[in-house]
């Protein structure tokens, strides 16, 4: 089992390494921090080689871009680890307590104090003086860079931010900006950065992109006062744009919701009056079969009266035949029987005429008896 590292080369390794790691590289650095040429480019014109002090120093990234640009670049650090990086690529770097560096400068000898991803690792009354002696060792138009991470990104200020043990507490934009304020300073903007460029064009933003989306890292640059024609000289910087605030994206969060909302109440209404057609239909369909089935039921209604009245009718005359039928057959029955009773009669008459005949042949042909002696 390991047993904490103790002394202090130790964890001054540690923090190089977890720099190393969790910053990022050092050309990826240097393309970020180029995002600051604007803003001095103009001093150039003005203090040409002017002397730039870096607080905080780290790997020298901001150095190298500031030598890069023109300007003669130094910074302090008390990482020894950190500073082993810097002399190792030949930068002037010197192991120096921030607020010791700042006060051994003279008034108005300096065109930029720069610390970056120093103020949440200072007390804030640290931070209180790190402006202050700004304010007094810059030259008119002289600038103060301080960047910091973004705890408006809800995922810096809640979780990320604490992968750094050396953090002390995120400093919001709004108390970062009247710390400079209060010093004095005349012009003061905030620049919001390292977000994910696609979010400024990104037609759909998605909850995700409110909560993680807001630039991670944060600026504030801070200008001493001058002449207006020298002010007028960085204006085009302080009038540039830069990221995303969780107000932006909330708001085009809230936009794309409506946009969805009404999307899908227009489906929902385009639904319904096409349901409300089809059932329409459906109805009007119906009405119309039993129309038909009404009519079709009134036929065979009709056909079914006609057809009992056939019937009926029918029945009639049978029974008017069976009638009729039967009259005649007692007609006939009657006259049949007159007619036996005829030939009866006959027939009586005809034996009684045989009777009579025999009789009478009977009396011509018997012999004649003789008359009797009286």
């Amino acid at each position: 089992m390991h047993s904490p590292p103790t002394e202090k080369a130790d964890a001054l390794s540690f923090y190089r390494a977890f720099e190393d790691r969790d910053r990022g590289s050092r050309d990826l650095i240097k393309q970020r921090l180029r995002q600051y040429t604007s803003f001095l480019t103009p001093l150039l014109s003005l203090y040409p080689q002017g002397d730039v002090l870096d607080l905080g120093c780290g790997r020298g990234e901001w150095l190298e871009v500031a030598a890069e640009l023109g300007f003669a670049a130094r910074g302090v650090d008390q990482d020894a680890g950190m500073l082993a990086a810097c002399t190792e690529i030949g930068l002037a770097v010197i192991q120096q307590d921030l607020i010791e560096a700042l006060q051994a400068c003279a008034d108005e000898s300096l065109c930029v104090v720069s610390a970056f991803h120093v103020v949440e690792h200072i007390p804030f009354e640290i931070l209180q003086m790190v402006v202050r002696e700004a304010m007094r060792i810059l030259v008119p138009g002289g600038l103060l860079i301080l960047e910091t991470p973004n705890p408006e990104n809800l995922v810096v200020g809640t979780n990320n931010f604490y992968l750094d043990p050396t953090h002390i507490r995120p400093v919001p934009s709004l108390l970062l900006e009247f710390c400079a304020e209060f010093a004095g300073f005349a012009r003061i903007k905030t620049l919001q950065l390292q977000e994910n460029p696609h979010l400024h064009t990104a037609s759909a933003i998605r909850l995700i992109d409110v909560l993680a989306g807001v630039s991670p890292d944060y600026a504030v640059i801070a200008q001493k006062l001058a002449d207006d024609d020298v002010l007028e000289l960085f204006n085009p910087a302080f009038q540039t744009p830069f990221g995303l605030t969780l107000w932006q994206l909330a708001e085009r969060y809230a936009e794309a919701a409506q946009q969805q909302c009404a999307a899908a109440q227009a489906e929902a209404s385009q639904a319904l009056v096409q349901l409300k057609a089809e059932r329409g239909a459906r109805v009007a369909e119906t009405a119309t079969q039993l129309r038909q089935e009404r009519a079709q039921s009134k036929q065979l209604i009709a056909l079914l009266k006609e057809e009992q009245t056939q019937r009926a009718e029918a029945r009639r005359a049978c029974e008017t035949r069976e009638a009729q039928q039967h009259a005649a057959l007692t007609k006939l029955q009657q006259r049949l029987e007159n007619q036996r009773e005829q030939a009866q009669t006959r027939e009586d008459q005809l034996k009684q005429q045989i009777e009579q005949q025999r009789q009478a042949l009977q009396a011509a042909t018997a012999p004649s008896t003789p008359l009797s002696d009286e």
